[in-house]
């Protein structure tokens, strides 16, 4: 806590909401500190004579008793080893520390993690290592997105693309990714990893969310040091896993991460300015067309040197990775779900079957980045692979499926949903018998079904079969979606009676998709004077 500052702001009569804001420190800090003033007779005349060491005096660390019984690490020496010797980790330095035999305490894995990583950042030493061959990648989010668009429903989602670069040979690994949440960020890490074919000595990334938290720092205070930068626990993980450090960019230093602004740049306008024109219905898709503009970037011959990034990467720098992992980073995580009368568990808007007989039981959802495993007790009762992209997919193993549906108490049925939509006319029954022939398998309509009927229907119940009428006479796509819009058209016309015409929802339906199509992308005015070697 930097005493010193809040003794001034005391002194220049600032109130307490003031110095708690401008400080980030607690009112019994601004009161430790208002005591000292008058227990040593601070003033503004002598204020500038308090020395460091005096201050010391004054605010005594109490925690440098604790600190002292720990064995602090030689750091230099550590990273004087990553820099010579590639097999070299930061677990491997842990234990040789740990093995010391001094007599003190030692640090826990994690801390002696965070502790380097601070080293690293005071001590200038990210630009020194970045292009050293197989020692950094930098990590970040570009900042443009490309949609994508669902061919059936004309939904638009945005994709994000996350770069990863190795500074000394400007190899560079781009995908797009459905968000920007931690599984994306960390399953991201393990795809560039896995594309680079090793890993390297540590991983530098912008102090994004999902990379890094601050957490108060009181020890260092009086040095302006009041927070210090943790990596997540979740990232932390991975690198764990991978054998290789997290060393986030300075804040306010542009030269720890100039590499990569670059290489986001070259993305930018190499690869997603080619593809902004372009429709695509799945990420898959897009990925596959991002990877072929991908192997054009990296093979193009730089004019300055006369080799292409991936000659220079495959000379110097490949050789220099540590290998790979037995087995890839797989974050878990664990759901207690519901199972729906469509025996079906609903996870992130996705559907999962499993065995009919479980309706209305809470199972356990076991979550990892490419399957989903549904838990009752001890035994597993079903698995799938994860599903991304559109909301509303569905899973549905044939074995799961009971032979007839209405000689089970609490499922939902085919003639369940035809019944309920005779209550509000025919129209809506051929709507719902045409969701229903659409699909796959017929459980996978159910919750459709269900939006419509008890959604829509208790809703706007005059104007469902209405709606349905409208939709089917003009021979539209039968989906909840489309009803909805020409409900809220309908609903809109009843408030401003002096309209008098409905607006057609498949035309709503086109322009957004024609929306998504005709997007503009416009490249930075710095892409016009980029060299040809980039």
């Amino acid at each position: 806590m930097d005493y010193l500052r809040i003794i001034q702001m005391l002194l220049d009569s600032h109130t307490y909401a003031e110095i708690t804001a401008s400080m980030n420190c607690s009112r019994r800090d601004i009161s430790t500190a208002k005591k000292a003033i008058e227990t040593h007779q601070i003033t503004t005349a002598n204020i500038g004579q308090i020395s460091h060491a005096r201050l010391a005096e004054i605010f005594p660390d109490k925690r440098k008793v604790v600190s002292a019984i720990y064995s602090e690490p030689d750091f230099e020496l550590v990273a004087e080893k990553l820099q010579r010797n590639r097999f070299f980790t930061l677990q491997q330095a842990w234990m040789k520390y740990t093995d010391l035999d001094d007599g003190q305490k030692k640090y826990s894995y994690s801390r002696f993690c965070s502790k380097f990583q601070q080293h690293m950042r005071t001590h200038d030493l990210v630009a020194t290592l970045q292009h050293e061959p197989g020692k950094a990648m930098f990590v970040d989010w570009a900042g443009p997105t490309l949609a994508v668009v669902d061919a059936v429903t004309g939904e638009q989602f945005k994709a994000y693309f996350f770069v990863a670069s190795l500074p000394y040979s400007s190899m560079v690994f781009a995908k797009a990714y459905p968000n920007m949440r931690q599984d994306a960020w960390n399953r991201a890490h393990v795809d560039a990893l896995e594309f680079f074919g090793g890993v390297p000595q540590m991983i530098v990334p912008d102090n994004a969310k999902t990379a890094t938290h601050y957490r108060q720092n009181r020890k260092n205070s009086a040095q302006g040091e009041a927070r210090e930068v943790v990596v997540t626990k979740s990232y932390a993980a991975l690198a764990d896993h991978y054998g290789t450090a997290i060393v986030p960019a300075r804040p306010g230093k542009p030269r720890d991460k100039a590499h990569v602004e670059r290489m986001v740049q070259v993305v930018e306008t190499m690869i997603l300015g080619y593809l902004a024109e372009v429709d695509f219905e799945s990420f898959e898709e897009l990925n596959e067309a991002v990877r072929g503009r991908l192997d054009h970037v990296n093979s193009k011959v730089h004019r300055t040197n006369g080799v292409s990034r991936a000659e220079l990467f495959a000379s110097s720098e490949a050789e220099r990775l540590k290998p790979l992992p037995s087995h890839r980073f797989e974050q878990v995580e664990y759901k207690q779900l519901k199972v729906g009368p469509n025996y079906h568990v609903n996870c992130d808007y996705q559907y999962y079957s499993v065995p009919y007989q479980l309706v209305g039981r809470t199972l356990s959802v076991r979550l990892t980045q490419t399957r989903v495993t549904v838990i009752d007790g001890s035994a597993v009762v079903a698995e799938h692979a994860r599903l991304e992209g559109r909301r509303g997919q569905h899973s549905t193993l044939q074995v799961h499926i009971p032979v007839q549906h209405k000689d089970v108490s609490g499922l939902w049925s085919r003639d369940w949903f035809i019944a309920h939509a005779q209550s509000f006319g025919p129209a809506t029954v051929e709507v719902i018998v045409a969701v229903l022939d659409r699909a796959a398998v017929e459980a996978q309509a159910f919750v459709e079904c269900r939006n419509i009927v008890k959604g829509l229907g208790a809703k706007h119940r005059s104007l469902l079969e209405p709606a349905c009428k409208y939709l089917l006479d003009r021979g539209g796509y039968s989906s909840y979606s489309g009803l909805k819009r020409i409900i809220a058209a309908m609903a809109q016309e009843e408030k401003s009676p002096a309209r008098t015409a409905v607006p057609v929802p498949e035309a709503v339906k086109d322009l957004s998709a024609e929306s998504a199509r005709t997007q503009q992308f416009v490249r930075a005015p710095g892409h016009y004077s980029m060299g040809g070697g980039q």
